[in-house]
């Protein structure tokens, strides 16, 4: 009795473990699993797996060698793998495949859907809406030389995070000028200066001046959040929040504690 229930611990911790280890591979590069709104479903996703496949070993011990169903109780969560498959599938699917795995495939999207909000969150945070057109610029400028040193060139290269940077100073280069008051025609010269603000949908904007620079700080911002969001999926989640030396001086000197 007092082996079968050291085997049954083993089993299902192994299963655990092995659980934990398969859904921190599938999430690496996706997002952390573990943040505050995805962290619940991933720790039921876990149980859940690793008791399921415990649950599938011991039935089978019976049958196996004690330690072969131990192993299969190790093995069986890489199933969380299988959604990643099912997305590459090409042709029809099977039915039993389908029933089988649907509720792990509807909580591990679920999780993909939490995992996305606390990345869009932590991107948030790092962009203040009362920034002025120049502050947003030396806010996208300093997270860019932060991400770029904590990037590998490959990673950098698959970011595209200098054509990120671009987009950004282009569009806001041209919300600059309206903001200090340019004509439209050098509105429409440094419109055209750059592949990033010659679009269609700006010009339909050139007759309501503040409409466009609304729409291309807008645009601008967007384009920060992927950026920052290429240090979230890198881990570098350290990244500090920008806070313009205006701010700073206006702050006053930081006083140490008595």
């Amino acid at each position: 009795m007092d082996d079968l229930a050291v085997r049954i611990g083993l089993t299902v911790v192994l299963a655990v473990v092995s659980a934990t280890a398969f859904l921190l591979l599938r999430c690496q590069g996706k997002g952390r699993p573990f943040g505050p709104e995805g962290r619940w479903l991933a720790v039921s996703i876990i149980l859940l797996t690793g008791l399921v496949s415990a649950g599938v070993a011991l039935l089978f011990g019976a049958m196996l060698n004690d330690n072969l169903a131990t192993l299969l109780g190790a093995v069986a969560p890489s199933g969380l793998w299988l959604s990643q498959v099912r997305a590459h599938e090409e042709g029809r699917r099977s039915l039993a495949k389908e029933a089988a795995t649907f509720w792990l495939v509807s909580l591990l999207t679920r999780l993909d859907q939490a995992m996305a909000e606390d990345q869009r969150s932590w991107c948030e945070r790092r962009i203040d809406d009362e920034w002025s057109v120049y502050e947003l610029s030396m806010a996208a400028n300093r997270y860019h030389e932060r991400i770029g040193e904590r990037l590998t060139p490959d990673e950098r290269r698959r970011e595209r995070i200098h054509a990120r940077l671009d987009a950004i100073d282009r569009k806001l280069d041209v919300a600059a000028l309206i903001e200090d008051g340019a004509p439209r025609s050098k509105v429409v010269t440094a419109l055209g200066g750059s592949r990033h603000t010659r679009l269609a949908r700006y010009d339909r904007y050139l007759n309501d001046l503040t409409r466009l620079r609304g729409i291309l700080r807008h645009d601008a911002e967007s384009e920060l959040l992927r950026l920052l969001s290429s240090a979230y999926r890198s881990g570098y989640r350290s990244l500090p929040l920008y806070t313009p030396p205006s701010r700073l001086a206006a702050a006053g000197p930081v006083r140490p504690h008595p």
